[in-house]
Formats: C-alpha cells, structure tokens, sequence
C-alpha cells in the first residue's frame, strides 16, 4: 500500500470512532521514522484533549485496525492533540483560524519568501490573507500553500 492510501483508509476507519466519541478528526500521518512505521491520529474538541481523550480514541481504532489490517507490517499507532500549533487542512481549520497567528509555506518563493507569519484575516475556499507585523496584508492562493498551521506567541 502507498503512503497516500493508508492515510486516507485509516481516515475512513478512524472518521466515525472519532466523530461518535465526540472529537475531531484533525489528521492522520502514517511516516517511517529510523527502521518503524508510525500511524499518528490527531484529534481535538473545544477545550483541548487530554491523556484519557486520547486513550478513549487508541483502543477503540486499534482494535478496528486490528480486525481489518489495512496495514502490511507492524507500525506504532499514536493518538494524540494536534498541539497549539496546529496544521491547517480542511476549510473549516482556516475558517476557525480568521484572527490567529498563522504560518503559511509556499511551494515557490514569492519574492524570494517561501515563509510567511501573520494574522489570518481572509479565507474564502480559494485564497487566504495574513496581515503581516508591518501591517501589510498579503494574498495567497490556496494553491500555492505547501503548509499552513496556526502558530502560539509566548
């Protein structure tokens, strides 16, 4: 199986254990890091996770992921909070994200920049706008946007 695929059938396996929990499916990274395989499932709710939020989501899934075996090998299973610096994928994370600092990585140098911080100002499905610290707001195409995540100021 590629990578791609195993995402998206653990996204369609966890989808309905997270959602009938109560949570958010936030992501869902499958990556080899050293000789293991790491399935990472993120999740949240208003408020935040806890340690027993993601204990209440790793046995359920494991258990499903067990029964179907959409995986070949061994591999790690982690569910964890996507953290303060959460990745921004799906409409509804950007839209949420309107008046936040974020971070937006391009996929090609926009005036020789590829990293961009700001506050996320404008989001409409196609495009995204940050004002920078020197008060200028920039546009994006969604399309040029490699990454994006919400970033936490100290």
């Amino acid at each position: 199986m590629v990578k791609k695929n195993v995402t998206e059938t653990v996204t369609e396996i966890a989808l309905p254990i997270v959602e009938q929990a109560g949570y958010e499916l936030v992501d869902v990274e499958y990556v080899k890091e050293g000789q293991a395989w790491f399935l990472r499932v993120y999740i949240d709710k208003p408020g935040g996770v806890t340690l027993d939020d993601c204990e209440n989501i790793s046995r359920p899934l494991n258990d499903r992921l067990d029964e179907l075996d959409p995986i070949p090998h061994s591999f790690y299973l982690e569910v964890s909070s996507p953290g303060l610096e959460r990745p921004l994928k799906k409409p509804a994370d950007f839209k949420r994200a309107i008046g936040s600092p974020v971070e937006i990585r391009l996929y090609k140098a926009v005036d020789g920049v590829k990293r961009y911080e700001g506050e996320l100002v404008a989001y409409d499905g196609e495009s995204l706008a940050i004002k920078t610290e020197k008060n200028e707001e920039l546009k994006f195409m969604m399309d040029q946007i490699s990454k994006a995540k919400k970033v936490f100021k100290f």
